[in-house]
This record gives C-alpha cells, structure tokens and sequence, in this order.
C-alpha cells in the first residue's frame, strides 16, 4: 500500500492521530512505533510500560490507563494484550501490521533477549530479563510465546479486526525493505502535506 494513502484518514481525509503497531514479539514493534510517532508528530506511549509492575507484575491501573490513552486525541502504540487490543482497535485510524518472515522476527528476539539479559538491561519499572535457562522451565518465557502464537495475526487477529472494523486501514509490511520504503514515502508525504493537515 503506498505511503501517501494511509495518510488519509477514514472519516476526515487528514492525517491518521491514532495509530496502532502490530506484530510478534521482537518484530519491532516499539521501534516502528516511535519512528511513526516523529513523522507523524504524535505521541508515543509503550503499551509494555504500562502493563508492567516491579517484578513482572501486572500494574492494576493498565486497562483503566488503556482506555484513557484510546480515548485521547492522538497516539501510536503498540497493538499487544489481549484485554488492550480491542479497546484500542476501536478508536484507531491505522493499523501498521509487521509481518515478516518468522525465522527472521525469531532470530531477532533471540538476539534481544540475550542481549538485554547479559547486559542486565533495565526494563519497565525496574525489571530485568530472567535467567536463560527459563525457556526450558517457563511457558510464558518471551521466547515459547512467540512460538506459541507465531500465526495469531495471520490466523485470528487481523482476519478478526478486519472483520469488526472495515473501514480501519490496514498496512501490511512483510520486510525490513518494504519498513525502509513505506517509512520513506509517509515521511515525503507527511512533509508535503504541510504541518496542519489532519489537525
């Protein structure tokens, strides 16, 4: 889909102010988010940050912190949680979908993982990664999850949204190249739209 298309909002033909990021996990959706969120000049807000409480706990504020996020002028965040995704879904104007091959978003996870727990990266709220070694003993480990629902944007999630929301745009991007490209031409288009468009 070109990039100059989904700045057509459905309703008003502006510019899209609520934008949704889907994807598997270390697909790079918080990346995209926050590139989206310069060339569109909206806010971003890291649906993880709000979900996550010391010691991986979940924060009881989230889906009252999601509505209100879903309900504000503006935003790009990521498409993730099962109780999130329809809250958001239903005032969105877009939704960027990464869908690339699955060894390629396995790798990538793998890598970041390891990364973040070698490194001892602080996350949300203080937390760390876990041992490595829970991928072997814990079904929820980030890795076993992804592997677990490596087909539920294909399968079930955007066939449903699709369903439910016909009218929301749907950007489907299957490699880094079509990311580089798109991301290029919304930039182009954004600039020439001029500043106000969509305001």
């Amino acid at each position: 889909m070109p990039a100059p298309d989904a700045l057509r909002h459905p309703a008003t033909g502006g510019r899209p102010r609520r934008v949704l990021v889907a994807g598997l996990s270390g697909a790079g959706k918080t990346t995209l988010a926050r590139r989206l969120a310069t060339v569109l000049d909206l806010p971003h807000t890291e649906l993880d940050a709000l979900h996550h409480g010391p010691g991986w706990v979940p924060r009881p504020e989230f889906l009252d912190e999601v509505a209100a996020l879903a309900d504000s002028p503006a935003w790009v965040t990521e498409w993730q949680y099962g109780t999130a995704r329809p809250v958001l879904a239903a005032r969105a104007d877009l939704l960027v979908w990464l869908d690339q091959p699955y060894p390629v978003v396995l790798a990538r996870l793998v890598r970041r993982t390891v990364r973040r727990r070698v490194r001892r990266e602080v996350l949300w709220n203080g937390n760390v990664e876990g041992p490595l070694r829970a991928l072997l003993t814990d079904p929820e480990h980030v890795v076993r999850y992804q592997w677990t629902h490596r087909h539920k944007y294909r399968d079930d999630l955007v066939p449903r949204l699709r369903r439910d929301r016909p009218g929301l745009r749907v950007v489907r991007l299957t490699s880094d190249r079509e990311v580089e490209r798109w991301l290029a031409g919304l930039a182009s288009a954004a600039s020439g739209a001029g500043g106000d468009a969509g305001r």
